[in-house]
C-alpha cells in the first residue's frame, strides 16, 4: 500500500541530481526522522518511470533472513532484471554490507539507495570500502516550517508551543497532539533507539549508567557538558565510572544521531576547544518524553530548536568564544557567517546589555541576531543587531 507521503522539498532537491547516477545515495539520520519516506518518494517516481525496483527493509520481519552480505547478494541475484533501482533500509543491520555494495557499485545495472541510523557506518565501513563513491543526505526531524505543513497549522503561539513540546518526528501526524498519547509513542521510539542503535550495536553493559547519562544531557541542554564533570558527579553518587567510559557512551549517543555535539571555538575560528562541549537533541520531543516538558526549561528548549534549525539548513555550527564572552551559535555556510544569541525574554536592561553586548564586541560585518520569545518586538534592531522572535527566526532564516 502506498503510504501518505508529504513532500519535503529541501531533501528532494538534494537527492534529485543524483538519481540514476552511479553514486550510492545514503540517507542518514536518527530512527523515525523520515529517511524511509524520502526513499519511498524516489522509489515511486522511478517505479512510475518503469524502472525495476528491489526493496529490502531490514525493519520488516520478512527480511530477517538477510543477515550478511552473502544473503544480500543471493537475494538480489534472484530478483534482479536488466536495469534495477536497489533500495535497502537500515543497512547497518546486515553484516559486511559494504562488501556487497562494492560489488554492486561496479555493476552498471544498479542504481543504489540506502538508509542507515548510525554515523560509524559512514566513517568506518563505507569510507573504507567506498571512499568517494557515495553521497550522504543527512535527514533531520521536521523543522518548524515543515511541522506546520505536516500538521496543517498556521504559525501561532499555540502551534509553536506544540512544536516545542512534541518535537518534529513526522509520524506524529497520525496521532492526536496530546501529551499522554504523544509521549507514549516517543518513549517507544526512545527505547528502540536505545536498544537497537546503542546497546546492541555497541554491546553496552552498563545500561543503568547509559540511561542516567541521557537524563543528565537532557537536563543540561545548552550547558557545558564535560566527561570529567559527569564522572566526578557519578563518583560522588558512589557510581565509579571512568572518564573514558563517559566519553565512549556520549559517542554512542552521538553516533545514533540521537544527540549532537557542538564544539566551542574562538570567534575567529582559529582554535577549537576539544573539551567542554555542549549537546543538543536531534528531536526536542524525545528529550521531553525522557525528562518531562517543564515550563522553566523553556530557555534550553529554545536554544535546542534554534540549533536544530541552523543544522537543518546545513550550517556548520560552533559556540563562539571571545575572551570571557560566549556567543550561543556561530553558524557558517558557503563562506558566510551568522551570529545568534538565544534568550527567553528581554525583560530588563541588564538582559538587553548582556545579549546584545556580546555581539557588539564582534568586529566583523556578518549578520548578528538576538532571538527571543518576546511576542512583540520594537524596535527590531539595537545598534545594528537584529532582534527577531524565535518563530520569525525559524521561518525566515535559511
Amino acid at each position: 500500500i502506498m503510504k501518505t507521503i508529504i513532500e519535503r522539498p529541501s531533501y528532494s532537491r538534494r537527492v534529485t541530481p543524483f538519481i540514476g547516477t552511479n553514486l550510492i545515495k545514503v540517507f542518514t539520520g536518527q530512527r523515525r526522522v523520515g529517511k524511509s519516506y524520502l526513499m519511498l518518494q524516489v522509489m515511486e517516481s522511478l517505479r512510475q518511470a518503469g524502472t525495476h525496483i528491489i526493496h529490502i527493509d531490514k525493519e520488516k520481519y520478512e527480511f530477517d533472513f538477510i543477515k550478511s552480505h552473502v544473503d544480500l547478494m543471493d537475494y538480489i541475484e534472484q530478483h534482479k532484471k536488466e536495469q534495477n533501482a536497489l533500495f535497502i533500509d537500515e543497512i547497518q543491520d546486515i553484516d559486511s554490507f559494504e562488501k556487497a555494495l562494492r560489488s554492486l557499485y561496479n555493476d552498471p545495472a544498479f542504481d543504489i539507495y540506502i538508509t542507515g541510523s548510525n554515523a560509524t557506518m559512514l566513517s568506518g565501513e563505507l569510507a573504507t570500502y567506498l571512499s568517494g563513491r557515495y553521497v550522504e543526505i543527512r535527514v533531520h526531524a521536521l523543522s518548524y516550517a515543515e511541522f506546520l505543513v505536516f500538521h496543517q497549522q498556521t504559525d501561532t503561539a499555540e502551534s509553536f508551543t506544540a512544536y516545542l513540546q512534541f518535537g518534529g518526528l513526522p509520524n506524529l501526524i497520525h496521532l492526536p497532539l496530546q501529551a499522554s498519547v504523544v509521549y507514549d509513542y516517543l518513549k517507544n521510539v526512545y527505547n528502540t533507539i536505545l536498544v537497537k542503535d546503542i546497546i546492541k550495536r555497541n554491546q553496552v553493559r552498563n545500561v543503568y549508567f547509559l540511561e542516567n547519562l541521557v537524563n543528565h544531557v537532557a537536563d543540561n541542554i545548552g550547558s557545558i557538558v564535560s566527561s570529567k564533570r559527569i564522572s566526578d558527579y557519578l563518583r560522588s553518587q558512589k557510581l565509579p565510572i571512568s572518564n573514558n567510559t563517559v566519553y565512549d557512551y556520549l559517542g554512542f549517543l552521538e553516533n545514533s544521531f540521537f544527540i549532537t555535539k557542538v564544539n566551542r571555538a574562538t570567534i575567529q575560528g582559529r582554535k577549537v576547544f576539544e573539551i567542554h562541549q555542549k549537546y543538543y537533541f536531534e528531536d526536542i520531543g524525545l528529550r521531553n518524553a525522557i525528562v518531562g516538558y517543564r515550563p522553566n526549561d523553556i530557555h534550553k528548549l529554545l536554544e535546542n530548536v534554534v540549533h536544530n534549525h541552523l543544522v537543518i539548513n546545513e550550517y556548520a555550527v560552533t559556540i563562539g568564544v571571545d575572551g570571557v564572552n560566549e556567543i550561543d551559535f556561530v553558524a557558517e555556510k558557503n563562506g558566510e557567517k551568522l551570529y545568534v544569541q538565544v534568550c527567553y525574554l528581554l525583560q530588563d536592561p541588564s538582559t538587553v546589555e548582556r545579549e546584545f553586548g556580546n555581539l557588539l564586541h564582534i568586529p566583523d560585518q556578518y549578520p548578528k541576531y538576538v532571538v527571543s520569545m518576546d511576542s512583540f518586538i520594537s524596535p527590531n534592531t539595537y545598534r545594528g543587531i537584529k532582534h527577531l522572535t524565535v518563530r520569525a527566526f525559524l521561518l525566515e532564516i535559511h
